[in-house]
């Protein structure tokens, strides 16, 4: 929980602009597993891996919140506003 650093794992219009070691903030301590290595777009180290951006087809999950991830999610919230899958 708290603030982390993400790990891009694979390039999504969503996430354009965004780095690994871009910051999130995290609310909780539970994760979504993928079956798909494919499906995982951004992950973070918190004794382990941890998900944190998901993807497929047209959806797209994150398990932090956006709009508390200041410069991270207010450019995630603008790439997805602007995503046309």
């Amino acid at each position: 929980m708290g603030w982390n650093d993400l790990v891009i794992d694979h390039a999504h219009p969503v996430l354009d602009g965004i780095s690994t070691g871009d910051h999130a903030y995290f609310v909780h301590s539970y994760q979504f597993r993928v079956d798909d290595p494919a499906h995982l777009l951004a992950h973070v180290d918190y004794a382990g891996a941890i998900t944190a951006v998901v993807g497929r087809d047209t959806m797209v999950g994150t398990q932090f919140h956006p709009e508390k991830s200041q410069k991270t999610g207010l450019r995630m919230i603008a790439n997805f506003l602007r995503w046309n899958p």
